[in-house]
């Protein structure tokens, strides 16, 4: 089967990232996290002590930064320049900065073209809210995978009292329901499903469900 290009878009809460991950697995693909990118990005710019209010700067360090991905035994592999950052990009410091970061034009272009240059040999899967619209509209197989607000809020509740930390069904309910408002609605590429995009409904299905139906996609396209 040759290697494509695969985009999984959709809201918060459908599993996107922990199926890519899944399927990525499976196929011996890359999996671009592209937010580990953005948060690479913004540990660069913590550990450069760079303004973000200074564009010059901002624009200096866009230019000058390398950011790559490699498949690791059990996890993917992300470095700025030389310096593996795989860990310290999880780092609440960063955490608490990555959005302010993410939403400058110039790191956005810069990652977007990364992006489409790491994907330009195929073997990869990107997720995210514009990877089928935007990142990759070329992409061979396009899946925008969703599930209802109540099931995306459940899986989280679970996820929550797991962790031992609190938060009503209810809440959370809410917070999804407002988060796809949101991103519908942003100005630079809103959540939207590519005309093209086979729409996936996994309201009913776990992860390894949700990952067979996404390879029946793949293999058929890939014969």
């Amino acid at each position: 089967m040759k290697k494509l290009t695969v985009a999984i878009d959709g809201p918060a809460g459908a599993g996107k990232s922990s199926v890519a991950k899944v399927v990525a697995n499976r196929l011996h693909y890359l999996y671009i996290d592209t937010g580990a990118m953005y948060r690479a990005f913004t540990w660069a710019v913590l550990s450069k002590h760079v303004d973000i209010a200074d564009e010059r700067a901002v624009q200096k360090l866009t230019d000058t930064l390398r950011i790559r991905l490699e498949i690791g035994r059990d996890q993917c592999r992300v470095y700025v320049d030389d310096t593996d950052v795989t860990e310290a990009i999880r780092t609440s410091d960063v955490s608490s900065h990555v959005s302010a970061v993410a939403a400058l034009a110039v790191v956005r272009q810069k990652l977007v073209q990364l992006q489409r240059d790491m994907a330009k040999s195929g073997g990869v899967i990107l997720d995210g809210r514009d990877i089928g619209t935007v990142v990759l509209p070329d992409a061979d197989v396009k899946i925008f995978l969703t599930a209802s607000v109540r099931s995306r809020a459940m899986r989280r509740y679970l996820e929550v009292q797991a962790r031992g930390n609190s938060g009503s069904l209810e809440e959370i309910e809410a917070s999804i329901a407002a988060r796809d408002d949101m991103d519908s609605h942003r100005a630079i590429a809103p959540l939207k499903q590519a005309d093209d995009a086979i729409l996936l409904d996994n309201s009913e299905l776990d992860l390894e469900g949700t990952a067979d139906a996404i390879m029946k996609y793949i293999e058929a396209k890939g014969r």
